[in-house]
């Protein structure tokens, strides 16, 4: 790995940590401001989107894992409506099915199909869409953290800075 490729990484995990930090404070705008990508160029915003988005869903993928037991015992994944009822993945909306379908992928540990997931979302969906779904990324990571770090299992480090923080 090249080293401007570690200063990009660090930059998104910083970006990500910072983005955690707002949302866990319910600032949903303050959130995606922190993750808005910097460059101008469409291409070199998607790709940050889309590292951005598979690093948090690789990070709940690791989390779900550790919660079930590393597969041992079963982690259920629901899906609401905006009234509170559960709803089938189908019933969702797009964005929140593409965050279950990729987040179901990497914690089955096909990181491709994954990433397939978040490319279509990224290429498909209006802009509020992709801000949804980068939104649910973000919720999903500080709910699984939080009932990580309860049972004092392991999260990562920039993650518990953020909720901690």
């Amino acid at each position: 790995m090249t080293p401007d490729r570690n200063e990009d990484e660090q930059r998104l995990v910083e970006k990500a940590q910072r983005a955690l930090v707002a949302i866990s404070l319910g600032e949903d705008a303050e959130a995606l401001d922190e993750v808005t990508p910097s460059s101008e160029e469409p291409k070199e915003r998607s790709d940050e989107t889309k590292a951005l988005m598979l690093l948090l869903f690789g990070e709940c993928s690791t989390m779900v894992s550790t919660l079930g037991d590393g597969g041992t015992a079963p982690v259920k994944v629901q899906v609401f409506d905006e009234d509170g009822e559960e709803v089938s993945i189908d019933q969702a909306d797009p964005p929140v099915r593409t965050a279950v379908r990729t987040l179901l992928a990497e914690v089955h540990g096909n990181t491709a199909a994954a990433q397939e997931q978040v490319e279509i979302a990224l290429a498909n969906a209006a802009p509020n869409e992709v801000d949804s779904l980068v939104l649910q990324a973000l919720r999903w990571t500080i709910r699984l953290s939080v009932e990580c770090l309860e049972r004092d299992l392991p999260v990562a480090d920039w993650i518990s800075d953020a909720v901690d923080g």
